[in-house]
């Protein structure tokens, strides 16, 4: 009798875990039920900010592979179908059909969690208004561009400042909206030492983007039928047809929690090497409902990245169909862009290692991306934190133009090999003048954080 996969939630993690199941089991040995809340499954969230500001045409662009494709290969994938409850013990999962209300118990002898993340909503007065959206889902980005076409004014607010409110600011200006983005932070993108983020905050005054940092939202004001029409700071307001919230995002784990399945500091689930959920062998987790171990620090992490989810997803279906694979951690690696400005980092931050308990040296370099007697030399600039006595590689930030962003793969390979910056000093990179300057400007910094690990000041 075939054993049943139930996998909850059909992104990355949980149709890369089927699909690999699959082609490891056939369907007389496994049966594969996936519920999904949404109408849509395997797509690219990240490319939702580029759907948004046109650059991707249509919603089926960013779909991988249509229900449809999975269906035939025998994976029973249940759209608008949401998992309200899960008994552990007994095995079974209560799912409730979202058009029809229909609930359903279903059995299963391996249970995958792919349930994603959530925009974080907090608590303020108006958040819920119609025109305020948060934007994780295929089904969010269509309300959105709905909103967009429809709103007759052109004012736009973005709450928060990290990698989906840049991105979606710049969708915003785009889109011929005047945009307001609000921070609580000092500069735009904490994901980056806020020397850096002043690079970013640069690049966003330049196209128009008006910054507000160091600012708490209190909430957002109505018009008579209920749309937001501003947002409320303690000081001012700012008005606003359109409200996007990028804030960040928490693990979707309530379902989970109510469960009594292990869950981290951040909220999310806690797993083994395998992606086992700890404590139980029939049950695996994977993508942004998970914390992941950080490499460099040692401690666990929720980094919300597709990257991560799918690597989750192809490790969770090996050890389904009968194989054996892990996923041994991440160093933090991350790109984006504002306009043509190009922003990456890979391991920790200042904060990070002041956190962790690290000493550290932290250096930074101005360079180009091509040898500078070559047309089209755009400034580049790289910080570089090193351990003090090891000179053990930290973590690396670049911001840039055209060929910035991809450079920090090299310090995350350095990263992940445990490599000091002395060593990365005679890394052999590929160099011509197009390309690179004769010392890449990962390697300027690598040289430059030797010499101060030298020193020892």
């Amino acid at each position: 009798m075939a054993e049943r996969m139930v996998v909850i939630g059909a992104d990355a993690t949980g149709m890369s875990a089927a699909s690999q199941a699959r082609r490891l089991r056939g369907a007389d040995e496994l049966e594969i039920v996936v519920f999904e809340k949404g109408r849509h499954a395997s797509y690219s969230a990240c490319g939702i900010p580029y759907w948004v500001s046109g650059d991707v045409a249509e919603a089926d662009d960013l779909i991988a592979r249509s229900p449809e494709e999975h269906r035939a290969r025998a994976i029973d994938l249940r759209l608008r179908t949401e998992a309200i409850e899960l008994d552990v013990p007994g095995r079974q999962v209560r799912s409730r059909d979202l058009d029809t209300g229909a609930e359903t118990w279903t059995g299963y002898d391996k249970l995958v969690l792919a349930t994603g993340a959530t925009p974080i909503r907090p608590p303020l007065p108006g958040i819920d208004a119609d025109g305020v959206f948060g934007v994780q889902t295929l089904d969010d980005g269509e309300d959105l561009i709905e909103a967009l076409v429809s709103v007759s004014g052109r004012d736009a607010v973005v709450v928060g400042a990290g990698y989906i409110g840049v991105e979606m600011a710049e969708a915003l200006i785009r889109r011929g909206f005047r945009v307001t983005m609000v921070t609580r932070g000092p500069e735009p993108m904490s994901t980056l030492d806020p020397d850096m983020g002043a690079l970013v905050r640069e690049a966003m005054d330049g196209m128009g983007i008006r910054l507000v940092t160091d600012t708490e939202v209190t909430g957002m004001r109505t018009d008579a039928d209920g749309h937001v029409c501003a947002v409320t700071t303690a000081d001012t307001e700012y008005p606003a047809d359109v409200v996007v919230l990028g804030i960040g995002v928490r693990p979707a784990t309530d379902l989970a929690r109510r469960a009594g399945l292990p869950l981290g500091e951040s909220g999310g689930l806690l797993t083994d090497l395998a992606q086992r959920v700890r404590g139980h062998d029939n049950i695996w987790a994977g993508g942004d409902c998970v914390e992941v171990l950080d490499r460099v620090s040692g401690t666990m992490r929720h980094i919300a990245l597709g990257t991560h989810a799918n690597k989750h997803g192809q490790v969770i279906g090996t050890g389904i169909g009968g194989g054996y694979a892990t996923f041994p951690g991440v160093v933090g690696t991350a790109v984006s862009k504002v306009c043509d400005l190009e922003v990456a980092r890979t391991g920790l931050l200042e904060q990070d290692a002041e956190r962790a308990g690290l000493q550290f040296h932290a250096v930074t370099i101005e360079s180009t991306g091509r040898a500078g007697y070559f047309p089209g030399a755009e400034p580049m600039t790289v910080k570089m934190l090193a351990e003090r006595r090891s000179g053990r590689l930290l973590g690396v930030q670049i911001v840039g133009r055209e060929g910035a962003a991809k450079r920090v793969d090299i310090a995350a390979v350095a990263l992940t090999a445990r490599m000091t910056v002395e060593q990365m000093t005679a890394l052999d990179l590929g160099y011509a003048p197009p390309f690179s300057p004769v010392w890449d400007p990962v390697l300027v910094a690598a040289r430059a954080a030797t010499r101060a690990v030298a020193r020892g000041d």
